[in-house]
């Protein structure tokens, strides 16, 4: 499967795209929206990051408790349910006077809820396109969602001006709600991938099992580390500039969206198995630029640039999925997904502990550095 025509004349693809892109949107604008709510109200940049990717630290309780239901339930009924448990949570989110404690309970849940989202829906691409077009059809997922959040971040700062943060979280409510109905209306009703019920021990059993595996182990490092740790100079964009905050995410967008073209669609699979650590270097290295305080004109090239290093990723997931059983395939992404969100919340709160002390520049140029220090160290653990 070579091309986007083939990919889109697949049963089942289109509707689980529209409610992959739904989903996109609403966490785009419920996020931008949710840190500046919290900002404004606290002026602490490191409560304003965690608001916006603390929730990703709830995936490691996820990961070791909840994942072996990524194979074991129906995937259209999970998927309804979380986007169900999504729109109400923001609703409630949205209430006038809803403290911060609250807010930060409310989210930290809607985190815990999310843990079964990467798997599910990622195990359920993987059923539907054949392995060869996995690739192809993630990094569509990919491209869409980095338009979405382009559009996403740009139509969020419009609707926090024009309708309040309040107002921008009741509109990615309402998008929450519309992913449910696409689900539950779009998709069949397949039977589990695995057998058995889901439990703690099974997932902890299958956990070791996927992590026991040394080449699988490297990758998931390198999928999870440089890329959290990048997400943490992200978290520190409103604090560094409240008024081009979302400039800078939808600059951020940009750069993932043509890196994703590139790798997904015109770089030949053995090249993008060379450039994954390159590309993982340009995540992090234009970042260094912020330990000399740069006007928002150099900070928006140096985002954008960088961004287009998360493409390293398409090529890793590619590389898990020949690593791992097929009837572990949602659990294996799911561990990736939550694995990866957990180390986003990690770096959103090392950065913000960082920038608290010293400054959001400081923060980012730190994590960056760490970033590099990072891919430099598991390169020989990703060699062919």
């Amino acid at each position: 499967m070579r091309t986007y025509g083939q990919l889109l004349r697949t049963p089942e693809f289109t509707p689980l795209f529209a409610a992959t892109s739904a989903h996109a949107a609403a966490s785009t604008v419920s996020g931008l929206a949710l840190g500046v709510l919290v900002y404004g109200a606290t002026r602490s940049p490191l409560l304003a990051a965690l608001s916006m990717f603390g929730p990703s630290l709830a995936q490691v309780i996820g990961a070791v408790a909840l994942l072996s239901a990524a194979d074991r339930l129906s995937p259209r009924a999970t998927l309804s349910g979380i986007a169900v448990v999504f729109g109400l949570g923001t609703a409630v989110l949205a209430v006038p006077g809803l403290p911060v404690l609250g807010v930060f309970a409310i989210v930290l849940v809607l985190g815990l809820v999310s843990s079964l989202n990467g798997g599910v829906r990622w195990g359920l691409l993987n059923e539907i396109l054949p392995r060869e077009g996995y690739l192809l059809g993630r990094s569509t997922m990919n491209m869409t969602m980095g338009v979405l959040q382009i559009c996403g971040f740009a139509a969020g700062g419009v609707l926090v001006a024009a309708l309040s943060s309040r107002g921008a979280l009741l509109v990615s409510a309402v998008l929450y709600l519309a992913e449910a109905v696409i689900t539950r209306w779009g998709l069949s009703d397949r039977p589990p991938r695995g057998t058995g019920r889901p439990s703690v021990a099974a997932t902890w059993r299958t956990n070791v099992q996927l992590w026991s595996s040394v080449p699988r182990r490297y990758v998931y490092l390198a999928l999870w580390v440089p890329n959290g740790l990048i997400v943490g100079c992200e978290s520190l964009f409103v604090p560094y500039a409240p008024e081009h905050a979302g400039l800078l995410f939808a600059v951020a967008a940009a750069g993932m969206l043509a890196g994703d073209i590139l790798a997904g669609r015109f770089i030949p699979s053995k090249w993008r198995a060379r450039l994954g650590a390159p590309l993982r270097l340009l995540l992090a290295v234009p970042y260094l630029v912020f330990a000399l305080q740069p006007g928002i004109t150099v900070a928006a090239v140096a985002v954008a640039a960088a961004s287009v290093g998360y493409a390293a990723s398409l090529s890793l997931q590619e590389r898990l999925m020949a690593l791992t059983p097929e009837e572990l395939s949602g659990h294996a992404l799911g561990l990736h997904s939550s694995g990866m969100l957990t180390m986003q919340g990690v770096g959103a709160a090392l950065a913000g502990a960082v920038a608290q002390v010293a400054s959001a520049t400081t923060a980012m140029a730190v994590m960056a550095a760490l970033s590099v220090a990072v891919t430099l160290a598991l390169t020989g653990g990703l060699r062919p």
